[in-house]
């Protein structure tokens, strides 16, 4: 499975976050102009765009064209919508809240970073939300998303590693939503999202989640179908195989409201499913991401109508 970590930040680029925080107060932010530069299959980009990604290179410290970054950046947007991938604001304000308290940053520090350096928060936003989708792309073509080992494939993998079929981790999972329509979430998320963390807190396996659910309004649990490892949503992944049997992940904010997955049980189980899904990412780990990511942007940039302006 590809790294959403991977596309969205280096470490490096962490740390220099963080590091340009404490001196970027004293800059005066750029003002740029806006005027269309480039049509990539009808889909405007601007001078501004361009300029905001010029200084979201140079806070880097990376070298690049801004202007070709952009084009391949609405290139993979355009795709990830083709395939029917969304990435909601919610998932996107949680990404850019993660990335500020792994760097010991409050919003505000690391608003005034992409501010006072020129990126500004809503080019960052717009960078973390393009990359979680392209990532999804990425996974759907080269992770099996399109088509799953052959049964010859299989089996060459299996006599590849000795005969022995490998395992993975079955999973059975409950999904707890506290609902938060659209028109009620400024309002109300903060609230709701106390509510999950005070249920989240009592949950002690998932016999008693619809007990603990009662009487409080717009909570749907949901008992998940059985899961392997690999094949676990990217989005929630690395908490459900870090958390114990019997525990809950953390509460997440989605388009949905608030919610949380309880692990109900989990075992390792050696079939053919698992083989297929265990081989399948084995496979595609030991590909160069960097390499598939810049075929695929190739491809639609061969097929792009790519106007300059």
């Amino acid at each position: 499975m590809l790294s959403m970590r991977k596309y969205l930040f280096s470490a490096g680029f962490a740390l220099l976050i963080a590091a340009t925080s404490i001196s970027v107060t004293m800059v005066t932010p750029p003002a740029f102009a806006s005027e269309i530069k480039y049509v990539v299959n009808n889909i405007p980009i601007t001078s501004g765009d361009i300029a905001h990604r010029a200084a979201f290179l140079k806070l880097q410290r990376k070298k690049g064209d801004a202007g070709q970054e952009m084009i391949d950046q609405t290139l993979r947007t355009a795709e990830a919508r083709r395939l029917g991938i969304r990435i909601t604001d919610a998932q996107v304000e949680a990404a850019y809240q993660r990335f500020a308290s792994n760097n010991k940053m409050q919003l505000k520090q690391l608003d005034g970073v992409m501010t006072q350096s020129g990126v500004t928060k809503e080019h960052f936003k717009e960078f973390i939300r393009a990359q979680m989708a392209w990532n999804q792309a990425l996974s759907a073509r080269y992770s099996g998303g399109g088509g799953q080992m052959s049964e010859q494939d299989l089996v060459k993998h299996m006599l590849e590693k000795g005969g022995a079929k490998p395992s993975a981790t079955e999973y059975m999972l409950q999904q707890v939503i506290f609902v938060v329509p659209k028109a009620e979430r400024s309002a109300t998320l903060a609230k709701r999202k106390r509510e999950a963390e005070a249920m989240r807190a009592r949950f002690n396996g998932c016999a008693t989640t619809r007990e603990f659910a009662k009487g409080l309004i717009d909570v749907t649990v949901r008992d998940l179908p059985r899961v392997l490892a690999p094949q676990l949503p990217p989005d929630w992944a690395e908490q459900i195989k870090a958390t114990k049997l019997g525990g809950a992940t953390a509460v997440r904010e989605t388009d949905r409201g608030v919610e949380f997955i309880g692990i109900c049980s989990s075992r390792e189980v050696s079939d053919d499913k698992a083989a297929q899904m265990v081989f399948q990412s084995e496979s595609t780990g030991d590909k160069n991401a960097d390499d598939l990511s810049a075929k695929y942007v190739e491809e639609l940039k061969a097929k792009a109508k790519i106007v300059t302006r």
